[in-house]
């Protein structure tokens, strides 16, 4: 492994300087020499090559954040977003690979797992031996997980789960689930939420058709079904019911950070491309690069990249206060960083569609398309997704 990071009990510690400029050194090679040339073909299959997998368990991706002891690098949150900017800057879809693992996937069981729970299921998913999902949203209930519908009912030493979970990142991949049941009544709202660990392959469980996305071609979603899934009461997470809203908050507010970072990253390589290819092709016998409104959207985006780019200071440190001072809500504090940073990425991919597009040939324009998601529609499906969970 080309680095290796200290921990101590189990808690992630920030990286000497120098060994973070080597770990994100090499993240940076990775991504320039192994995913960037491979991005067109995932793209086209949809797939990413088992290759490419391997290679990024064996740089220890998949356990970024789960600690030493589970056989991770525990890094820090400012590091593990050091990283993950790098990420950014070629197609979501790798990241999604392992993204899973490091924060939604696994952070339940590491925040509030039993010590047995946290043996059994962290070293295989810092290996990458099995790819963890998390499963939150419903048709009727959004991310909101107080409102969770899928049912767990007690049945002697198991559990009874019956709902379906929708846009499920990971699924299809998936070997295990974080599941939010209700075991309390609709009244109860967040008070009678439960988290579960849940094996892939387990009676009852089912997965709906992935989902066919406009973009992110290469990253898997799909529904989640439960019908009378029986789970050992063993895996209820921490082991006492009425404790999955707290810890779907705490999982979602690292989560928040992490995709902040991956925005930016991706905010930058837009910008690059886009700047590279309008000072390449020519239009009207000059390159398009000397047109006044290819200019200031570029220059627009540049503007907004450089205004929300180091947004990392002080998020992380609201985080870390927040942690300290209410380590059950410190979410609030994340939510504002993630907008924040989107926002601009949203708009950067929208500047070059229309600076470049418009302009160009279409065959020209999916050049760039390989670090923002297929510019080529999907066949219509019965719905579409703009977010997964």
């Amino acid at each position: 492994m080309p680095w290796h990071v200290h921990s101590q009990r189990g808690l992630a510690i920030a990286l000497d300087p120098e060994t973070r400029e080597h770990l994100i050194a090499t993240v940076r090679r990775f991504v320039r020499e192994v995913l960037v040339p491979q991005e067109a073909r995932v793209a086209d299959e949809d797939e990413i090559p088992e290759s490419i997998l391997r290679q990024m368990r064996e740089l220890g991706l998949f356990g970024l954040s789960i600690p030493e002891e589970f056989g991770g690098l525990g890094l820090s949150m400012a590091d593990e977003v050091g990283v993950i900017e790098e990420m950014g800057q070629t197609s979501p879809a790798f990241r999604s690979a392992f993204g899973t693992n490091v924060g939604i996937g696994s952070q339940g069981i590491l925040i509030d797992g039993t010590p047995e729970q946290k043996a059994r299921w962290l070293p295989a998913m810092a290996s990458g031996e099995i790819t963890a999902s998390f499963c939150l949203t419903e048709p009727e209930a959004g991310s909101d997980a107080a409102s969770v519908r899928t049912r767990a009912m007690r049945d002697g030493d198991h559990y009874v789960l019956t709902g379906t979970k929708r846009f499920i990142t990971n699924a299809p991949r998936a070997g295990v689930f974080t599941v939010m049941a209700r075991t309390g009544t609709i009244e109860e709202g967040a008070r009678g939420v439960s988290a579960f660990v849940v094996e892939a392959g387990a009676p009852g469980l089912s997965l709906g058709p992935p989902d066919r996305k406009m973009g992110q071609r290469g990253a898997k979603t799909c529904d989640v079904i439960f019908d009378g899934v029986r789970v050992p009461a063993e895996n209820l997470i921490g082991g006492k019911e009425g404790q999955g809203f707290r810890t779907a908050m705490k999982v979602l507010d690292r989560g928040r950070l992490h995709i902040s970072a991956l925005s930016v990253g991706l905010a930058q390589r837009l910008i690059a491309d886009a700047l590279a290819y309008a000072t390449t092709r020519r239009q009207f016998g000059k390159p398009i690069a000397d047109l006044q409104l290819v200019q200031a959207m570029l220059a627009d985006s540049r503007t907004e990249w450089l205004r929300r780019g180091p947004w990392c200071a002080t998020p992380l440190r609201g985080w870390m206060q927040a942690r300290r001072s209410r380590p059950t809500r410190p979410a609030a504090s994340c939510s504002p960083p993630r907008w924040w940073a989107a926002s601009p990425t949203a708009r950067c991919r929208s500047s070059a569609a229309r600076a470049l597009s418009p302009i160009t040939a279409w065959s020209g324009f999916t050049a760039m398309s390989g670090c923002c998601g297929s510019t080529r529609a999907p066949a219509r499906s019965s719905r579409s997704s703009s977010r997964a969970t």
